[in-house]
């Protein structure tokens, strides 16, 4: 008997504005909170990404694979440029694909832009740490950074408290005169700027506030003082990516003012699961350190493959 086998596969490409009106903020909070709960409960795998410096170069490749079992298990991988310059030529500092693969056989079943994918995923986990440790009664919300994370952002956190006064600033943007100005006296703060050093002190932050620290992704930057992050109860969405790749976190452990791993309260999946508990008085500061993860982007690629399928959306190409 004569087995013949074919590499040939139909795929299924979904571009930038196939994704966003699929995958839209209200339904990613949803599957964000599931992505992270599975974690927790230990039903994905999820490697340390890798990021590929080369010399020279004006920006990185980074490799962030995971997995997922259960009824319909996948591999996914999201390969992403990184050019923290780009936005001053009018792109995204994001830029690559999500593909996802059946955990049966291995096969490519999509390929998915990354850009919009990390855009709306990144600041729904946000939105789902803002419904966890955010008080009841936040109204105000202060967001430091002007580029696509930021916008985001804005779109992200009305969804799980009622914002009814927004301050904005960046370097080329803004409704106030300053990041102080901005944030002093807000609920809610959201960093997103692709600044290395601090841009967010101890002293501006009322107590009862809640932070979202999503700028900084690599060990190298950060957007927090380090007495700040001492100064809050850190919430994060993996422990070991934090002690490994977080720079708000690795500098102010290199500066003494936190001694180590126990300083993270735990990880937004474990609130989710009830096993660990959130803020504990009004007056908390709560810190989400967020670096994003690549079940995250896994959970997103399948829910768009899942929900394209069932809707007859995207283009298919023989591969």
């Amino acid at each position: 008997m004569v087995i013949q086998y074919t590499a040939s596969v139909q795929v299924l490409i979904l571009s930038e504005h196939e994704v966003e009106s699929l995958l839209t903020m209200e339904r990613c909070i949803g599957v964000m909170g599931d992505a992270l709960a599975a974690l927790a409960r230990g039903e994905v795998h999820n490697p340390l990404r890798q990021a590929i410096r080369a010399p020279g170069a004006p920006g990185l490749l980074g490799l962030m694979p995971a997995w997922r079992g259960g009824a319909t298990p996948y591999y996914a991988l999201k390969e992403v440029c990184v050019f923290p310059e780009n936005p001053r030529r009018g792109l995204d500092t994001h830029l690559g694909a999500v593909i996802l693969h059946s955990g049966e056989t291995g096969e490519p079943l999509a390929f998915m832009n990354a850009s919009a994918i990390t855009a709306i995923r990144t600041a729904a986990v946000s939105a789902v740490a803002t419904r966890l440790l955010a008080r009841e009664d936040a109204t105000v919300l202060a967001i430091l950074g002007g580029g696509v994370q930021a916008k985001s952002h804005l779109r992200a956190i009305p969804f799980v408290r009622d914002i009814r006064e927004v301050r904005t600033f960046s370097r080329s943007s803004g409704n106030v005169a300053s990041a102080e100005e901005a944030v002093r006296g807000a609920d809610i703060i959201v960093t997103a700027t692709s600044s290395r050093e601090p841009v967010l002190k101890r002293e501006w932050v009322k107590p009862g506030a809640h932070i979202n620290a999503v700028g900084s992704s690599i060990a190298a930057a950060r957007e927090l003082e380090s007495g700040l992050v001492a100064a809050a109860s850190l919430f994060v969405d993996r422990r070991e990516s934090t002690v490994n790749e977080s720079g708000d976190y690795l500098f102010a452990l290199r500066e003494g003012a936190i001694t180590g791993p126990e300083h993270i309260r735990t990880e937004l999946g474990e609130l989710l699961t009830g096993s660990a508990a959130g803020r504990t008085s009004d007056s908390e500061i709560t810190l989400f350190k967020s670096l994003g993860l690549a079940v995250e982007d896994l959970a997103a690629a399948a829910f768009l493959y899942e929900a394209a399928v069932a809707e007859g959306r995207g283009s298919w190409v023989e591969f």
